[in-house]
């Protein structure tokens, strides 16, 4: 069974996958619709997909505007990232409030990010994998982020490697948010 623990934002837990190991490896389960109802979290399914990272890649912060907006679910079943997520809902008691948190292959976390916030990770590994379950399709025209070195988050990367599309994102201080 899964296990919730809250995190300092409202709405987000960091998840602790069930784990188990024998002679031949590993299994861990993701997701588990019964764990997640008895936490009172409704989560559908719409899309799932991954990828990978080098070393001191900063991929972020992500997010899809309304009404595509969705709720995630993050792990790194290969390596180990840096996860993050940012609370851009303006009613929210955490509004502005970020959380980092080490995901890795190692340690079965996984981390339940709400409607309404952004999100990205440094990873901390080479050939780094992050899986995503997400809970709306990706949408082209909702697709935006905030610029990742922005809102406070000390990445401790001195010459991280970011995308120009991601370069390209408003700072905090410039962004309305629609939340």
């Amino acid at each position: 069974m899964a296990h919730f623990q809250p995190t300092p934002l409202q709405g987000a837990f960091q998840v602790t996958l069930p784990a188990f190991s024998d002679n031949r490896g590993s299994f861990v389960k993701i997701f588990n619709e019964p764990d997640f109802s008895r936490q009172g979290l409704d989560f559908t399914l719409k899309e799932s997909y991954y990828s990978f990272s080098k070393k001191d890649v900063i991929r972020g912060m992500h997010f899809q505007l309304p009404p595509h907006q969705h709720t995630k679910i993050v792990c790194c079943p290969r390596g180990a990232i840096l996860d993050v997520a940012l609370d851009l809902r303006r009613s929210s008691s955490t509004y502005g409030q970020f959380y980092a948190t080490e995901l890795s292959a190692t340690n079965h976390q996984a981390l339940l990010i709400p409607e309404g916030f952004a999100h990205g990770f440094k990873s901390l590994t080479d050939d780094a994998m992050t899986l995503y379950l997400v809970s709306s399709a990706y949408d082209p025209d909702a697709d935006t982020g905030i610029l990742y070195n922005s809102f406070g988050m000390d990445w401790t990367t001195p010459q991280p490697i970011v995308s120009d599309r991601d370069l390209l994102f408003p700072a905090w201080s410039d962004w309305n948010s629609p939340f």
